[in-house]
């Protein structure tokens, strides 16, 4: 089974970036199953319906999310109607939405679970708990399992990753919108990457206008966040998983720029 996971899809240059790829990557690593973290898909910060729905007619199967699901109200409906659009597991009982969906593809069932980190963050139920919970329940369906991890803190991201070796196919983070370079398979067979990306705009500080962002830091005052023009990039990773036994064989990264 392939995977390919796309990056956090900033606004509408990163909608733009993945319309205008997602075809040639399908071609070119014919992926069974797609799935990109959309949290910040409408104007950076939230999603809303008809974008979800837009990102869906593209080829995308699954959109996982993270804490900036929340911030357009009028998602909420949606969120519990929905399943392919996923909020993370973790946040208390009540709220609305799914944490977790299986899939049919051509290659078999496969389960994406979204969790949300705690360290720098919300202080939301224990995604190490969590995780367990839902991975033992998930696989009664599957043997495959892959966790889009939106975490703050890269400890905290390898530690979930090497606490789930084996019991996850992978842990793929997500939240700060730097691809990093530590891709590997560990020794059980979980994939994992501290971070996947994004896919936005490249002359920005993660997705957000620079002199805004800088601004921030100099004076410490609140300033609004817009998506600046210009070159756009897409951050993505390819998994290749045995679909009978949920053990991931591969994980590779791509880089794409306009």
């Amino acid at each position: 089974m392939k995977v390919l996971f796309i990056g956090d899809i900033i606004g509408e240059p990163g909608r733009k970036m993945v319309r205008a790829n997602i075809r040639s990557l399908v071609e070119t690593h014919a992926p069974d199953l797609v799935i990109a973290n959309g949290e910040n898909a409408a104007g950076g910060f939230g999603i809303t319906s008809e974008i979800a729905e837009e990102l869906f007619a593209l080829g995308i199967h699954v959109l996982t999310s993270g804490n900036h699901v929340w911030d357009k109200k009028e998602i909420e409906p949606y969120l519990t109607k929905q399943d392919r659009l996923i909020r993370p597991a973790n946040y208390p009982a009540g709220n609305p939405g799914y944490g977790s969906v299986v899939i049919s593809t051509k290659a078999g069932k496969a389960a994406v679970l979204n969790l949300e980190g705690r360290v720098f963050m919300s202080n939301l139920e224990n995604p190490f708990r969590v995780a367990e919970q839902e991975i033992e329940k998930l696989k009664k369906e599957t043997p495959v399992v892959i966790i889009d991890f939106h975490a703050e803190a890269t400890s905290e991201k390898a530690a979930l990753a090497l606490h789930l070796d084996g019991k996850a196919s992978a842990v793929i983070g997500t939240h700060t919108h730097v691809q990093t370079a530590d891709e590997r398979v560990l020794t059980k067979g979980t994939a994992f990457i501290t971070d996947a990306g994004m896919t936005g705009p490249t002359d920005s500080v993660i997705g957000v206008k620079k002199e805004q962002a800088i601004a921030r830091f100099l004076y410490q005052t609140p300033h609004r966040f817009e998506i600046p023009k210009g070159p756009v990039h897409l951050n993505a990773v390819l998994l290749d998983i045995d679909g009978k036994t949920g053990k991931a064989k591969a994980i590779e990264r791509i880089y794409l720029k306009s």
